[in-house]
């Protein structure tokens, strides 16, 4: 191979997102009647890390988006259910939720990301970003959210019949 001076390329790659709060569209809703939740897609919808998740899925692994969230809707999960909706209806003036969750598709929402610790099939400590909770767009143009402090692993446990595999 010839010499290639690599000093001054710029490595490829993407800018991670970091935790925070951003305006975001929903983009697709599905239901998962037998479980009882909605599978909510969502991308970033404004500032610098606009289409962040439509980027990283053309670019990096087009059979993942990573913009996802899990709303349960049973009965004891009905609250945490309900401020989600309050905070997409207070974000589109005039949106009310009626229970028909494609509606929802195209509309946008203020998103909370923190971090938490998870153990990789590789038996690894990895970092990544999960939903923290929804507010109204206002509320995160406002700075009006708090921004979790990371999730770390505080307990672990062995479980030796699984091949000394640290698990939770």
């Amino acid at each position: 191979m010839r010499y290639i001076d690599l000093n001054n390329v710029r490595e490829a790659g993407y800018r991670a997102l970091p935790p925070g709060g951003y305006i975001c569209k929903i983009t697709k809703v599905e239901d998962k009647p037998e479980r009882e939740y909605l599978e909510i897609c969502y991308d970033i919808a404004e500032g610098e890390f606009r289409d962040y998740y439509r980027t990283l899925c053309d670019k990096v692994n087009p059979n993942y988006w990573g913009g996802k969230d899990l709303r349960s809707y049973k009965e004891k999960a009905l609250p945490y259910f309900k401020a989600f909706v309050t905070a997409v209806e207070r974000s589109n003036p005039g949106y009310v939720f009626d229970c028909n969750e494609h509606s929802l598709a195209g509309k946008y929402v203020g998103i909370v990301l923190g971090e938490e610790e998870y153990i990789n099939t590789n038996g690894e400590i990895k970092t990544r970003l999960r939903v923290d909770c929804f507010r109204s767009v206002d509320e995160i143009r406002n700075g009006n959210f708090k921004v979790p402090a990371p999730k770390r692993l505080t307990q672990m446990v062995t479980n030796v019949t699984n091949n000394n595999i640290p698990m939770l």
